[in-house]
C-alpha cells in the first residue's frame, strides 16, 4: 500500500488541503442556515466538500439528537445518554430542506440503542415528512445498524428512499477497535437484507489510514459486492481529537485511484475514492 507515514497530527500532506467554499449558491445557502438556525452536518462537521455539495443542491441533516449511545473510536459525536425524542423533528427537517431548496437530501443519525425501535419510527416519519413538503427532493438515508433487528430496518424499507446507506467504516480486523459496539458481519447482513427487501440502491463507506492493509480493503470491497451493494465511498480518516484513534497513515491519491479502479472492475455502479471523500460526497449522482 502506498502511504505517507504520519509524524505529527498537524502534519498533513498537501492533497488534504482544501479551498474555502465560494460561489453564489453556497453564499445563499450559508445565509439561510445562519438566518434560520438550520442544523446540517455539512456545517457542524466542517465538511471539506460543503461548497461543492451545496453548489449542486445537496445537503446532509442529522436526526435523533447529537448524543450517541455508542462510543466509536473514530467519531467526534458525543457519547452518553441522549435526550428524549423530538417528535416534531420530521417536520423541522422537512422545513429546513424546503427553505434551502435542496434537490437531494442525505439524512443520517446517531445510534439510539436506548430506544426499543432504535429510532426507526422517527426515521420513517422524517422521510414521509420530507416527501410531503418536498415532493421533488430525492433522498438518501445513511442509517445505523438498528442492532440488526429486522422490524426496525423494515420501517426504512417501507419509507423507500432512493438510496439507503450503511457504513462499514473499516475492515474486518479493525472493526472491534474502530466500531466498539458494532459487528462487521451484522453490517453486511443489514446491507444484504435491504437489497433483498427491494431497496433500489444500497451504499456503504469505509475510512482508510487506521492501519488496514491493501488486501484487507480489497476484501472488504469484495464482501460489499457479495452483499449486492451498489455504491462504495472510500476516504481518508482524520482524527477528530487527541482522545480518538490516531491516524496511522495518509493514503496517497494514487492509492485511492487504485481502489476506485478495483471497485469498478468488481462491478459497483459508483465508486467515490479519494482523500477528501465523505459518505455523502457526490450523493446526488448515486440515485442514477
Amino acid at each position: 500500500m502506498e502511504t505517507v507515514a504520519e509524524n505529527t497530527q498537524t502534519t498533513k500532506p498537501k492533497w488534504l488541503k482544501v479551498k474555502l467554499p465560494i460561489g453564489q449558491k453556497y453564499t445563499e445557502l450559508r445565509g439561510l442556515v445562519d438566518k434560520y438556525s438550520l442544523n446540517t452536518i455539512c456545517t457542524s462537521g466542517s465538511c471539506p466538500n460543503m461548497g461543492e455539495c451545496w453548489g449542486e443542491g445537496t445537503a446532509t441533516f442529522m436526526i435523533l439528537g447529537n448524543v450517541c449511545t455508542r462510543s466509536c473510536g473514530f467519531c467526534g459525536v458525543k457519547t452518553g445518554r441522549p435526550e428524549t425524542v423530538d417528535w416534531d423533528e420530521p417536520e423541522k427537517v422537512a422545513r429546513s430542506i424546503k427553505i434551502m431548496n435542496i434537490k437531494h437530501a442525505v439524512i443520517t443519525s446517531v445510534d439510539r440503542d436506548d430506544l426499543k425501535d432504535g429510532g426507526s419510527i422517527i426515521w420513517m416519519e422524517t422521510v414521509r415528512a420530507i416527501r410531503r413538503m418536498n415532493p421533488q427532493t430525492t433522498l438518501e438515508t445513511l442509517i445505523p445498524d438498528f442492532q440488526g433487528i429486522e422490524r426496525n430496518i423494515d420501517r426504512i424499507v417501507e419509507a423507500n428512499p432512493e438510496v439507503v446507506s450503511h457504513n462499514m467504516e473499516t475492515v474486518r480486523r479493525l472493526t472491534r477497535e474502530v466500531r466498539i459496539q458494532a459487528k462487521y458481519d451484522r453490517s453486511l447482513e443489514v446491507l444484504r437484507y435491504l437489497k433483498e427487501k427491494g431497496i433500489n440502491r444500497t451504499k456503504s463507506g469505509i475510512m482508510l489510514g487506521l492501519g488496514e492493509t491493501e488486501e484487507e480493503v480489497f476484501q472488504t470491497m469484495r464482501d460489499l459486492k457479495n452483499a449486492n451493494v451498489d455504491v462504495v465511498t472510500i476516504g481518508q480518516y482524520l482524527q477528530p481529537s487527541k482522545k480518538h484513534l490516531p491516524v496511522k497513515e495518509f493514503i496517497t491519491p494514487e492509492q485511492f485511484a487504485r481502489y476506485e479502479q478495483f471497485g469498478l472492475e468488481l462491478g459497483f455502479r459508483h465508486v467515490e475514492s479519494g482523500p477528501l471523500v465523505r459518505s455523502s460526497y457526490k450523493a446526488q449522482k448515486h440515485i442514477l
